[in-house]
Formats: C-alpha cells, structure tokens, sequence
C-alpha cells in the first residue's frame, strides 16, 4: 500500500498533488504534524479558560454578529450552528479529484499548528481520504472572502455525521458511509468549526486543478500547432533560436525551442525555402512561441501563487502557540487567488483562439490541401462544421474571461464589505480548460487530417516526434474517407487531450 506523510515543513508541489491525485496513496501525519496540531489546540484550550474576554468566532458570534457573546457552555454548539448554517451550496457537484484536492489542502493548513483544533478532527479528514468518502460539495455559494464558506461547510458536514458524501463513488448519506467504515462523527470544540470553514480550500484546490491541466495544454498546443505546421507546409525560419534571444522572455524560448525539436528531422519542415508554396506564414503559424510563450509565463506566474496559498494558513482568527495570542485578520480573502484565476482563464483561452485560426487556414484550400480537408468536397462537409464548433467554443470562452475579480458585493450587513469573488473566477476557469482541450482536440483532428494529405502528395516524410503523435492519434480517431458523424471523434479526441502525455515526445 502507497504511503504519503504530511508534514508542515514539507511544502506540497504541484508535481507532488498531481502524484497524489493519480495514485491515491494512504496520508498519514508526520510526528512534526501530531505535535503541532496537540499544541496548538492545549494553548487554545488554556486561552479560554483564562480569557474573560470575547474573541472572535470562539466564544462570539460570526461576522456581523461579531458583538454577541456565547457562553462556555454553548461553544461547542455554536461550531455545530456555523456549520449547519453555512452548508447552503447550490448548483452542480464539484468533480471527486477537487473535493480531493479540498481535503487535501485543508488538512495541510490544519497540520502548522495555528488553528486550535483537536487532532481528531485532522484524523478524520485523513480518513474520509483514506476510505474514499468525499463530502459532497457544490459548485456555487462562495463570495472568494472570509473563506469558501459554503463549499468549505459542505466538506465539514460529514465530520459531525451529517450532510452527504460520494463513498466509493456512490452519493449516501453520511451516517451509512461512516458506519461503513467504522468510523464516528466528532464534537466540534471551540473554533473548529470556524477553521475548517474560514480559508481559501475551494478555490486553491480549483486552481490547482486548473493549474495541472493548464500545464498539459501548453505542451499539447507546440506539438498540435507543430503537426499542423507540417500539414499546412510551414516554415520552420521563425522558431529560429535566433530570434528569441534577442527578445527573451522565458516562456517565447521555451516553446520556439520545443516546436523546433518537434519538427528538426522532419523532411517537410526541412524543405529548402523556395520549394514551399509561401515565402511567410499567418500569425497563427509564425507567432506560435510568442503566443503560446506568454501563456506559459502567465501559468508560470499563477503557478507560484498557488503553491503559496496551497503552503500558507488561512482561517481566521489565527493562533500563535508560542506567543499565547490569537490574532483575527484576513489571510482568508481570495484576492490573490481571483486575480490569479482570471490571468490563467485569459491565457489558456488565447491558446484556443489561435488554434482555431489554424483550424480555419487548414480547411481553406490552401497550399494543395483539399478545401475543407476532404476528398469530394460539396458531395461531403468534411471538416466545415468542425470549425464552427471552435468558433463558437473560443467565443465562448471571450465571455467566460470578464474578469470575476473586479466584482464584490457587500455581505452580512456591511462587516464583509469587499469580497473577491475567487470561486466564480476558479469555476468559470475550468470551464475555459475544458472548452481549450475541445478546441485543441478539433485542431488534432484537422491538424492529422491534413498532415495525411500532406504526406501523400508530396512522398515525404514528418518528423519522428510527430509520427508518434499522429500514429497514437490514429489509433482512436480514424482518417475522415468521406462524412461520418464528427460529435463522437470530437468527443474522443478532447479526451485524447486531456490523457495523452504530450511531455514524452
């Protein structure tokens, strides 16, 4: 059986989440994690057993009922009210690996020790990991601000025997999951309720979702614009390492250089310049490096902030065990997050805008390429509606990128009086990834189909590196002879997309 440890002095990567996510080992914590989260909660316990004082959410009420103080005995029912309360999520259920990744990054902010809360509420977190029991969370009802509270409500229900769960992929309430398993509910005590709702886990474990594809698509857009470079009879001159030195940004280099490796041993991109049928390329084309380049450094970018957030403590208020003190702030609020959410929507969508345009040139008739890239054209569409499929995806996508973060509304009478709207920009963000494989999947298709016409008139060669792709291609989705119904290859080659591991050619 596969293990992980979690550990606070050991920062989670995105190399190591995408690995969890994948093989599903057992967490355990770390001696370092037991120790920190028992200390954390004694000097909790002890500040309120001294503190004739309020502080906030422990023996208060929550945000504008701030003033309204709760008496010892009823601390741990108000934890049990916050969450009840708060678990009002609507809309369509989040996907199992981000509830995972909710999970995940909840008990990581947990394990630093400055949250109070007992360790077998930690416990059973790792639990519900462990034994596949997924709280069922919903999509709407964050405000990106004072935390995802709703999702974040939803997560903790099943803690205290309520709400429902995904056990082994089934939906069941989470008393017959919990007996399943022999596992019980815990008590919340003071603040931990409060913890586990206060913190960004909803839109981090979205981003890093995101993230994980978005570093896919990137590589899967150089080697599918370098397949369909071959098919349209490209010029190889402007990947030219050359060029991109003298304009340096890391992500330009990156991926001229990889597009230049695809194609180097290719007999078609190696043809001398006269013999190619244009002396220069379309943008879509030429400005690949530049274009896809400077979404690789908006990844880049997004990528370092969520590995922050992902590593940081987020709920509030926040305990300092070697201080005695409890400090309320705002490491909740998804600013960072929001802004970050709305650069990758805006990058990744650019990456399915150009390679329509490619989609688009390729069907043209250009270049020796049978008009809509199919024998008998008018007899058969070929791939003509493909392409309004794209269009209308990347237009789509245009509307999806207004930018979530530049909006707040004001909440609970004015005390939550900006708010950043983080889990609209993370859900609306997945949708763009979605929307870019399916448009990077239409171009593989159209990007194959020409390279085979390609290939066939002119007797030569590709490169070796997308003779694999092409011939892995052609194992699911087959040359188009004459029309068939396209929804299916359209289906089957965005799943291509999302599976295919572009970074081995």
């Amino acid at each position: 059986m596969l293990v992980h440890e979690l550990c606070p002095t050991k920062p989670l990567t995105l190399e190591v989440v995408g690995k969890l996510l994948k093989e599903l080992p057992h967490l355990n914590l770390s001696a370092e994690a037991v120790r920190r989260v028992n200390k954390s909660h004694e000097v909790l316990t002890k500040i309120i057993s001294e503190s004739k004082s309020p502080i906030y959410g422990i023996n208060t009420g929550f945000g504008d009922l701030k003033n309204v103080q709760i008496s010892l005995d009823d601390l741990s029912q108000l934890q049990t009210n916050l969450v009840m309360s708060h678990a009002c999520g609507v809309g369509n259920k989040i996907p199992a690996e981000v509830v995972r990744l909710m999970l995940l990054f909840k008990i990581q902010g947990l394990i630093h020790g400055y949250s109070g809360v007992q360790l077998a509420t930690v416990e059973l977190l790792i639990a519900f990991w462990n034994k596949n029991i997924l709280p069922v969370v919903y999509e709407q009802g964050s405000l990106g601000a004072s935390g995802d509270l709703a999702p974040l409500a939803h997560l903790a229900l099943p803690l205290i025997g309520k709400g429902e769960v995904s056990y082994n992929g089934i939906i069941c309430q989470t008393t017959v999951a919990l007996k399943e398993c022999e596992l019980s509910p815990v008590k919340l005590k003071a603040k931990e309720g409060l913890a586990i709702l206060n913190g960004t886990q909803f839109m981090s474990a979205w981003g890093v979702f995101n993230l994980l594809r978005a570093k896919n698509i990137v590589v899967a857009a150089d080697v599918i614009g370098a397949l369909s470079l071959d098919g349209f009879d490209g010029l190889k001159q402007p990947f030219d390492a050359r060029l991109h030195t003298i304009r340096p940004h890391e992500g330009q280099i990156e991926s001229a250089a990889h597009i230049l490796n695809l194609i180097s041993n290719s007999q078609i991109a190696n043809k001398l310049p006269e013999k190619k049928h244009d002396v220069q390329d379309p943008y879509s084309f030429r400005c690949m490096p530049q274009v896809h380049g400077a979404s690789r450094d908006a990844i880049a970018y997004v990528e370092r902030v969520f590995l922050t957030e992902i590593n940081s403590v987020t709920d509030n208020p926040t305990l300092f065990p070697n201080d005695g003190e409890i400090l309320s702030g705002g490491n909740f609020h998804g600013q960072p997050l929001a802004l970050a959410l709305d650069f990758l929507a805006i990058a990744l969508s650019e990456i399915a805008s150009i390679s329509e345009r490619r989609i688009f040139l390729l069907i043209s008739g250009k270049r020796g390429l049978p008009s809509m890239l199919i024998a008998k054209a008018g007899l058969n569409s070929g791939f003509m509606i493909p392409q309004y499929t794209a269009a209308s995806i990347v237009s789509q996508n245009k509307q999806l990128c207004t930018p979530a973060s530049v909006d707040s509304i004001v909440s609970s009478n004015g005390q939550e009086d900006h708010v950043s709207m983080g889990a609209n920009a993370a859900t609306k963000c997945a949708h763009v990834v979605k929307n870019v494989e399916c448009v990077l999947g239409i171009e593989l298709m159209t990007g194959a189909q020409a390279l085979d016409f390609r290939l066939e008139s002119e007797k030569l060669e590709t490169s070796s590196c997308l003779k694999k792709i092409h011939s892995s291609f052609r194992e699911v989705v087959t040359f188009l002879e004459t029309d068939r119904e396209l929804y299916n290859d359209i289906a089957t080659s965005e799943k291509f997309i999302r599976e295919f591991d572009f970074h081995k050619l």
